[in-house]
C-alpha cells in the first residue's frame, strides 16, 4: 500500500508520525511519501518538504507569500502524479491540503482527511467542498461528529484526540536527572511556548520575556520547537540584555518541560491543549499582523474562543490575550493569578473535564484500523 501524506506545521507533523507508526503496524510493507517535519521525516520512506518551507500564518503573510504557495501546489500535485499513491492523507492544514484534495479528487485518487478543517469557526460554506471531494473524513473534537451529522448530513468518524496519544506514550521521566542534564536548579518554572513558526515566535517571544523581571523566584524555561536551534532563541533573548544568562532555552522537549512547570505562557494553537492534558495552568497568547486580525474578525464571527481548552469545554476556564490585550501589564497580571492557589485549583479541575472529554487515548491506533478496513471494502 502507498501513501501519501500531508502535513502543514508541528502539530500536524506530531500526529502523522503516529498515524504512520500504527498504519505500518497493521501492514509493515506499506511505503509513505510526504509533505511535514523532523518527525514524519523519521517514519516516512521519503520527505519531499518541511513544513518550514510552505507554511504561513495570517491573512495578509498568505497574500504576501502567494506565488510561493501557489509553487508549492503545483510542486505537490506533480508529485502526487509521479508516485501515483493508493490514498492521499490530509492532516488540517485546510488552505493547501483542500486546494490538493479538489485536484486530486479530479485525478481519481482516494482523499482521506484527518484532523477536520475548523469549518464551525469560519466558512462553513466549505463543508459542501469537503462532501464532495473527501471520501472519509476522521474529526478529533467531540462535537464535530455532530456538526457534521446534524447540521451537514455527512458521516463523519470520532477518533478521540491524538494529543492524548503523545502524553500518554512519553518515556519515563526523571526531574532530578532532566534538572541536572539542563542545568536548572530546584527554583519552580514558568514555562514559555512562543509556537513553532517564525511570524509567531518573532512576534510573541519578546513580550512574553517582558514578564521575566517580575518573577525573580521562578527560573523562565523556552520551550523550543524541533525544527529552530537554541542560537535562534538565544539571538531574540540577547535584544534585551537584561535576560541574556537568567533564561534557560531547551528545544524539542516540550513535554518535559511542562512536567517540571508551575506555570505557562502559551501561544495559542495546539500547545494550549498538550499545556491542559500535562496539568499546567496557562494563559493564552495571541498576536498577529493588524491587517491579519482585522480580516479575522470579519470573517470569524462565531467565534466565542481562541484557545481548544475553553472552544472544547465551552467555558472561559484559561485566560485568553489577544493582540492589543497581549501586553506586558496583562501577562504579569494573568500569570499572577495562575500562580495563587485558589486560581489554580480551579483551572486544574476544569482540566479533568476537558480530559474525560477528549474520548480516550488511542487516536492514531483508530484512526489506521479505521482506513484500512475502508481501503478493503
Amino acid at each position: 500500500m502507498k501513501y501519501y501524506i500531508i502535513a502543514g506545521e508541528a502539530s500536524g507533523d506530531l500526529h502523522g508520525s503516529n498515524l504512520i507508526k500504527e498504519l505500518k503496524r497493521i501492514n509493515p510493507t506499506s511505503t509513505f511519501r510526504g509533505w511535514g517535519g523532523d518527525l514524519m521525516k523519521s517514519q516516512c520512506n521519503e520527505l519531499v518538504k518541511h513544513y518550514e518551507e510552505f507554511s504561513y500564518m495570517g491573512f495578509l503573510e498568505v497574500i504576501v507569500n502567494a506565488k510561493k504557495i501557489l509553487n508549492y501546489i503545483s510542486l505537490c500535485k506533480k508529485d502526487i502524479e509521479n508516485y501515483d499513491p493508493d490514498l492521499i492523507i490530509y492532516i488540517d492544514y485546510p488552505g493547501f491540503n483542500m486546494k490538493i484534495a479538489k485536484w486530486a479528487k479530479r485525478k481519481n485518487f482516494s482523499n482521506h482527511f484527518y484532523i477536520s478543517p475548523k469549518v464551525w469557526v469560519w466558512k462553513e460554506s466549505r463543508v459542501k467542498k469537503i462532501k464532495k471531494v473527501i471520501d472519509k473524513m476522521y474529526v478529533i473534537l467531540p462535537f464535530e461528529k455532530d456538526f457534521y451529522k446534524n447540521k451537514h448530513k455527512y458521516e463523519v468518524d470520532f477518533v478521540g484526540h491524538p494529543l492524548l496519544d503523545a502524553v500518554h506514550n512519553q518515556k519515563e521521566f526523571n526531574k532530578k536527572e532532566f534538572l541536572a542534564e539542563n542545568k536548572l536548579s530546584s527554583k519552580p518554572v514558568i514555562a514559555l511556548l512562543p509556537g513553532s513558526r517564525h511570524q509567531e515566535i518573532s512576534k510573541l517571544l519578546p513580550l512574553m520575556l517582558d514578564v521575566v523581571s517580575n518573577f525573580k523566584d521562578y527560573q523562565i524555561v523556552i520551550a523550543g520547537a524541533p525544527n529552530k536551534s537554541i542560537n535562534y532563541y538565544e539571538k531574540i533573548i540577547t535584544s534585551n540584555k537584561e535576560y541574556f544568562g537568567s533564561i534557560k532555552v531547551i528545544c524539542n522537549q516540550t513535554y518535559d518541560i511542562l512536567r517540571i512547570s508551575s506555570a505557562a505562557i502559551v501561544t495559542s494553537g495546539t500547545a494550549t491543549l498538550e499545556t491542559a492534558l500535562f496539568k499546567v495552568p496557562q494563559v493564552v497568547c495571541y498576536k498577529t499582523s493588524m491587517i491579519s486580525y482585522l480580516i479575522g474578525r470579519i470573517l470569524i464571527r462565531n467565534l466565542k474562543y481562541i484557545s481548544l481548552v475553553n472552544i472544547i469545554l465551552d467555558k472561559h476556564v484559561v485566560k485568553e490575550l489577544i493582540q492589543s490585550n497581549c501586553n506586558k501589564d496583562n501577562l504579569v497580571i494573568e500569570l499572577q493569578k495562575i500562580l495563587n492557589k485558589s486560581k489554580r485549583s480551579l483551572m486544574l479541575k476544569e482540566y479533568e473535564l476537558l480530559h474525560r472529554k477528549l474520548g480516550g487515548k488511542g487516536a492514531s491506533k483508530k484512526t489506521a484500523e479505521l482506513i484500512s478496513k475502508y481501503l478493503k471494502n
